[in-house]
């Protein structure tokens, strides 16, 4: 039989406390004060005994919390630590925010003393009639005033750069939040968290630079323009200050710029391209990616949709018929105008202090004509003839400019050849040398010898190579005898010629020697022009000019020209005598090419040595237009000369130029009088000079227009008197 385990055990067995025997350290030292002895921890007993067996009881001990609860509770400490810690932390990160933020606005002008920049002044150029030539100045534009735009232009701003800009403070969480997202997710920066009133705060008074020191101060200024300007002021402040690519600041410009017209008048696809650009106006600038400008206004259309802006009849519409880049809107040679202007602008004005308006003496009919006439014709023949570049001036009796074309396009090169560049007339110079011939004494019929000639070692040769012999001077200098210049220039004295020139507005540094009478010393097509219009007006000097009004934007007139001139340069008679000679240049001599049905025409071509340089300049009793071919560099041409192609462009122009003006003669009376009708000579002397005979004419088979007969040398002497009353009086006419 099994026995059963007995249960109760004796007291010492099971008591297994230690006491201080057991201890390693033995008992306390005899003598020693014992330290009083902590009550020791009872034992738990392996098995709980009844308790009538137990001889004494142990203390109680608490029983210890379940290990659920002791979870608990540790975990709820850790999740306790966290908050306090994040909090602390949070309010550390605040503080250093609000650091960082105070020392970027210390860097920042005093708020009581920050005021919004004013708008850098703009320069709008106008035409004689009225219409904008162009516009410069920084902004290049005007500012416009929110209220007079089309109402679905502001609108298109708002719906794809800030949806939320009537409802946010300067600072719009979401957008940020959302722009925030979409960068994470993409990996890249595809959205922008900046408000409207940011990117006004940028532009106004911070550079482009992406740092946090310039977002922060851009944050600082966005506040405290939401709190010094309305919404619609401030939607006004960034309407006419942001950049819309191709130079143009402001929606004016942009407008001007991309479609050729006022902001004003912008259609709803057009209002939507423009609110399309500020995202990147480089990029995306309709001059340079007309697809890309338009594909981003499909997308402001439909926002403008889903926002209820506009209706979605309307969306379709637009998306339909997307805006087209104008041809106004586009370089051309009008640029070289509003160029020359804002370089003489000061000094009629002064410094700017605000925008004005500019009106010109240009024609822009003319201007077009000018401009196609160049670049057609460098089109069709440039290639053949070695010219890449051109440059046309025309001016009328007064000394307008009526169109100046600096170059074959403006956009490729601004470089004002009208104007600024300086080049060799070569022949066309050569009425300055016969004008001096005439006020000593010549006449068109002086005769003088055209023969090969040597000076010190430099032989002068005509362009054929061939010498005629005994020539009049209205012969030469309508077939641009190079040997009968260089005599009349030693003859005459070449100071004495710089000094005519001079006096009829040449303006440009002149070699008094004997190479001047082939044009040597370089002058630009312009003072070549204006030189030119005494012999159209009776020989009255002028001054070129282009500007006639400059206004403020307040309408008060800042300059108004009322200059006359130089006054009276060259007598009467011998204006009638140049006219004589440079019309049969047109009849008889190197521009038989130009063609100008109706009108009496005169002047004279002019080519450089080895063809560097050609050139026209002709004029009637309405316009003076210089015509001037070659190369930038200078290099010669293919044989490109005053005779051919200037001429073209020349007629061109100048069909154009008189197309429904009243028919006028050239003083002199050459259509009355007819060429070679009479002779003329000094003031108060005869004007057939006895020693001075028909027969001293070359022979009509050399082209000569038919001289005076038998009748009119047996004719009494005319004088000057009995010339000016039958020229300009009609006395004697029938």
């Amino acid at each position: 039989m099994r026995g059963e385990p007995l249960l109760e055990r004796p007291e010492s067995l099971f008591d297994i406390r230690l006491d201080a025997r057991d201890r390693a350290a033995g008992a306390p030292a005899e003598g020693k004060k014992k330290a009083p002895r902590r009550p020791a921890r009872a034992a738990e007993p392996l098995f709980e005994e009844p308790a009538p067996s137990r001889a004494r009881k142990a203390p109680a001990r608490p029983s210890a919390p379940p290990p659920q609860r002791r979870k608990r509770r540790g975990g709820g400490s850790i999740l306790w630590r966290l908050f306090k810690w994040g909090m602390v932390l949070a309010v550390w990160g605040v503080v250093a925010l609000a650091g960082v933020i105070a020392y970027q606005a210390s860097k920042l002008p005093p708020m009581q003393t920050l005021v919004v920049p004013k708008r850098p002044p703009t320069v709008t150029i106008l035409g004689d009639d009225g219409s904008r030539l162009a516009t410069r100045g920084d902004m290049g534009g005007v500012a416009v005033p929110i209220g007079e735009l089309p109402a679905y232009l502001p609108k298109a701003f708002v719906a794809i750069e800030d949806q939320r800009f009537y409802s946010h403070f300067g600072l719009d969480p979401e957008g940020l939040a959302r722009a925030v997202v979409t960068n994470l997710t993409s990996r890249r920066l595809r959205q922008g968290g900046s408000t409207l009133t940011q990117q006004l705060a940028k532009n106004l008074f911070l550079t482009q630079e992406r740092t946090a020191s310039r977002k922060i101060q851009e944050v600082v200024l966005a506040l405290w323009l939401e709190a010094k300007f309305s919404k619609d002021q401030i939607l006004d402040l960034y309407l006419n200050r942001v950049y819309f690519g191709a130079g143009a600041y402001g929606v004016e410009a942009a407008a001007q710029r991309y479609f050729g017209k006022s902001a004003r008048q912008v259609s709803l696809s057009e209002a939507a391209m423009l609110a399309g650009l500020v995202n990147s106006p480089s990029r995306l600038a309709p001059t340079r990616n007309l697809k890309g400008a338009q594909a981003r206004a499909r997308l402001v259309l439909t926002a403008m949709k889903e926002q209820g802006m506009i209706s979605p009849d309307m969306a379709a519409t637009a998306i339909a018929k997307p805006a087209q880049l104008s041809r106004a809107g586009e370089p051309d040679s009008t640029g070289y105008v509003a160029d020359w202007v804002m370089d003489q602008l000061d000094s009629y004005v002064g410094p700017l202090s605000g925008d004005v308006t500019v009106t010109t003496t240009i024609d822009p009919t003319l201007q077009q004509a000018g401009e196609k006439a160049l670049a057609e014709t460098l089109a069709k023949s440039g290639a053949k003839y070695g010219v890449s570049q051109g440059a046309v001036v025309s001016l009328d009796a007064d000394g307008a400019v009526r169109a100046l074309v600096g170059g074959r396009s403006y956009e490729d090169s601004q470089y004002n050849r009208a104007v600024t560049a300086k080049r060799q007339p070569g022949s066309a110079f050569k009425p300055f040398v016969y004008l001096t011939a005439l006020e000593q004494g010549l006449t068109p019929d002086t005769v003088r010898e055209d023969a090969p000639i040597d000076i010190k070692g430099w032989r002068p040769e005509n362009a054929g190579h061939n010498y005629r012999g005994p020539v009049t001077l209205e012969e030469a200098l309508a077939l641009s005898l190079n040997t009968v210049s260089v005599r009349l220039t030693l003859e005459m004295g070449p100071q004495n010629v710089v000094t005519t020139a001079r006096r009829l507005g040449i303006t440009s540094p002149l070699a008094p020697n004997a190479s001047i009478a082939l044009g040597t010393s370089e002058v630009s097509p312009l003072e070549l022009a204006s030189a030119y219009v005494p012999f159209a007006n009776g020989g009255i000097g002028v001054i070129s000019h282009v500007i006639d009004e400059v206004k403020g934007a307040d309408g008060k007139v800042l300059y108004r020209r009322n200059v006359s001139g130089p006054g009276r340069v060259v007598d009467e008679a011998y204006v009638a005598m140049m006219n004589r000679m440079l019309a049969q240049t047109l009849t008889i001599g190197t521009a038989k090419r130009a063609d100008l049905p109706g009108w009496e025409a005169a002047g004279k071509t002019g080519t450089s040595q080895d063809y560097r340089d050609a050139w026209f300049v002709g004029y009637t009793a309405r316009y003076v237009t210089a015509v001037w071919l070659g190369n930038d560099d200078s290099s010669p041409t293919k044989k490109a000369s005053g005779a051919n192609l200037p001429v073209e462009i020349w007629s061109r122009y100048m069909k154009v130029a008189h197309k429904n003006v009243p028919v006028a003669e050239l003083p002199g009376g050459l259509r009355t009088a007819g060429f070679g009708g009479y002779g003329y000579g000094a003031p108060g002397q005869s004007y057939l000079p006895p020693t001075e005979v028909p027969d001293d004419r070359p022979p009509a088979s050399v082209g000569m227009a038919p001289g005076p007969g038998a009748e009119q040398a047996a004719a009494p002497p005319m004088t000057f008197e009995r010339w000016f009353a039958e020229t300009f009086l009609g006395a004697g006419r029938r």
